[in-house]
C-alpha cells in the first residue's frame, strides 16, 4: 500500500506551490515538511520495525532471556522506498488535479 502520510504532505506542498507559488516561503516549508515527513516514514520509522522484529525474536528464544513479556512488540511500522514515492507520486497527482 503506498504511503498515505506522503500523499497527504506531497498533495499539501503542490496545493501551496499552486496557490502561492513556489518561490514563497511557505512552499519552502511546506516541501520541508514533506520531505521530514517520507523521510520518517521510509527511514526512522521502518528501522525501528526492524529492530522491533530482531528484539521479538531474541524474547521468544528460550533460554537466552528470563524476561517476561506480556505483549510483543509492533513490528510493522514504517515504509518501503517505493511505497513512500509512489504516495508521493499520488498525492502531487492530487493536488494538480484539485
Amino acid at each position: 500500500m503506498p504511503s498515505s502520510h506522503s500523499a497527504v504532505v506531497a498533495s499539501l506542498a503542490t496545493l501551496i506551490g499552486k496557490q502561492e507559488g513556489v518561490g514563497t516561503s511557505l512552499f519552502a516549508l511546506a516541501f520541508i515538511f514533506a520531505l521530514v515527513v517520507m523521510y520518517d516514514a521510509c527511514g526512522v520509522r521502518r528501522a525501528a520495525g526492524k529492530q522491533a522484529a530482531l528484539l521479538n525474536k531474541l524474547i521468544e528464544t528460550p533460554g537466552l532471556t528470563g524476561v517476561q513479556v506480556s505483549e510483543r512488540l509492533v513490528e510493522v511500522l514504517g515504509h518501503t522506498p517505493v511505497q513512500v514515492f509512489v504516495g508521493a507520486l499520488i498525492g502531487v497527482t492530487v493536488g494538480l488535479i484539485v
